[in-house]
């Protein structure tokens, strides 16, 4: 493999890491604070992409698509919360049949909506073209991916470290009713968080969409990755949301290359090891 196909993969791998990141951070988010495993991620995630190119094709702006996309997305999440999962608060498989069922309702109503047909997006014009980087070109785009990723990352760690927001949100999870005791608005809290981690999953279904096809069946798709990165990086971890992302994502793209056929044995084959060596992911904590 010469050098310039090299450094092309390697960043390929890279932005399909960003991608990845923005997406299981959501869900990451969403299961470690609120203990919520969201099936209907992948479908949020499709339903922001279709979104995005609805505003696009209306006000031909990226910038106003992705965020229409999230905000879209957000909003629903926020009523699943309100609506459905309070009401199934402490019984975890009926939290994830509920959101599996909201799942297929959403990736039916995009198909009878948008349609069966794929749909293409093109990359905003100031990110559009390729970057030189010596030896390779590259797509701006996706070097704009893998920035938007670290930011993300250090957005999110921010929020909930370094903020009396992100304090109050994992004193919630640590003793719920010290919590209300003490006058923090929980119910408020946890709903906030729910409706941040989907629109994390519509921002990236739209920012994916110049570089996936969109079209039905890519939640399918892309909430096996999802959960793969959260499983290896471990349950609730940003840092193991961050470095599952990058992992996943190289393994992913090198297995659609050398080994279409087989792209998912490659993919999860390796992550079933590093789970029999270390069954809580790579930096996931002992449940308490």
């Amino acid at each position: 493999m010469s050098s310039s196909l090299l450094i092309t993969q390697t960043l390929n791998s890279l932005a399909m890491g960003g991608v990845l990141f923005i997406l299981s951070s959501g869900f990451s988010l969403i299961f470690g604070l609120m203990r919520v495993a969201n099936f209907a991620h992948g479908a949020l995630f499709m339903l922001g992409a279709y979104v995005g190119v609805e505003v696009m094709a209306r006000s031909n702006s990226f910038l106003v698509a992705v965020v229409v996309g999230a905000l879209a997305v957000s909003v629903l999440g926020a009523m699943i919360e309100r609506t459905l999962l309070r009401r199934l608060a402490g019984q975890p498989l009926a939290q994830v049949l509920a959101t599996l069922g909201v799942a297929f309702v959403v990736a039916d109503g995009c198909l009878w909506y948008w349609g069966g047909d794929p749909r293409t997006v093109s990359a905003p014009p100031l990110l559009s073209g390729g970057t030189s980087l010596g030896i390779a070109m590259f797509p701006t785009y996706r070097l704009a991916l893998i920035a938007f990723g670290l930011l993300s990352a250090l957005i999110l760690w921010a929020l909930l470290n370094r903020t009396r927001i992100g304090v109050s949100i994992r004193a919630s999870v640590d003793d719920l009713q010290m919590a209300r005791g003490i006058g923090v608005p929980a119910s408020t809290l946890f709903t906030a968080v729910f409706a941040l981690g989907c629109a994390l999953a519509g921002m990236g279904g739209v920012l994916a969409s110049p570089i996936l096809s969109v079209s039905p069946g890519m939640d399918h798709e892309m909430l096996p990755l999802a959960l793969a990165v959260v499983i290896l990086g471990g349950m609730g971890s940003l840092v193991g949301a961050l470095v599952g992302s990058f992992v996943i994502g190289a393994i992913y793209s090198v297995g659609q290359v050398a080994f279409p056929e087989l792209a998912y044995v490659v993919l999860f084959v390796p992550m079933v090891a590093i789970l029999a060596l270390r069954p809580r992911g790579l930096f996931g904590r002992v449940a308490t």
